[in-house]
């Protein structure tokens, strides 16, 4: 199974009140600079949504959002666009440029903290990655290995959701605190 859109959406620490129109404002911040790796193109708020996409940075290879899709909130990367390289690699990449998207944010909004010892990864392509048991299976071996080899963690979980009507992903939880600087830099 070859993966493509991978989402890595990293939870907040704690419950901070993270105001709307300043989480707006940072992402116009992003888009004004191209401070990303992507095309940053708008914003939009979807704030109304009840467990929602929260606030989307729309790009044009990847979306960013501060959402609070599953009850719980957390910045989200979301490549919409094929990328070369194995399945690890594809994590990798998310989680790369959501760890990245998380330290800016705490820098630029104080207050707010990433989680280091959990996240979550999914693939936000239906067509090739459905909600099935067979799925999760080859998921997990993908998910396995990318946390072992390119987060260097050996004692972690994952926690599946078996909805059908949800992507296939799982929640990460790992022991050891993952080393945002690290792992951007990389």
């Amino acid at each position: 199974m070859e993966l493509q859109h991978v989402t890595a959406k990293i939870f907040v620490d704690g419950a901070p009140s993270v105001d709307a129109e300043t989480v707006v404002k940072v992402f116009q911040t992003w888009i004004s600079e191209q401070s990303m790796n992507e095309l940053l193109i708008d914003v939009a708020d979807y704030e109304h949504v009840p467990k929602g996409p929260g606030i989307v940075l729309v790009g044009h290879q990847a979306d960013y959002s501060l959402d609070n899709m599953g009850g719980r909130l957390g910045l989200r990367y979301n490549c919409k666009v094929a990328r070369e390289g194995s399945n690890e690699e594809k994590c990798l990449h998310a989680f790369r440029s959501a760890a990245k998207a998380c330290l800016r944010f705490e820098a630029e909004l104080p207050g707010i903290r990433f989680s280091r010892n959990e996240f979550e990864l999914a693939i936000n392509d239906r067509a090739i990655a459905p909600n099935t048991d067979d799925t999760r299976e080859n998921c997990e071996s993908i998910f396995n290995r990318f946390v072992r080899e390119q987060l260097g963690q050996s004692d972690f979980q994952l926690a599946y959701e078996s909805d059908a009507r949800r992507l296939v992903g799982a929640v990460v939880s790992v022991s050891v605190a993952i080393d945002f600087d690290g792992v951007a830099s990389a």
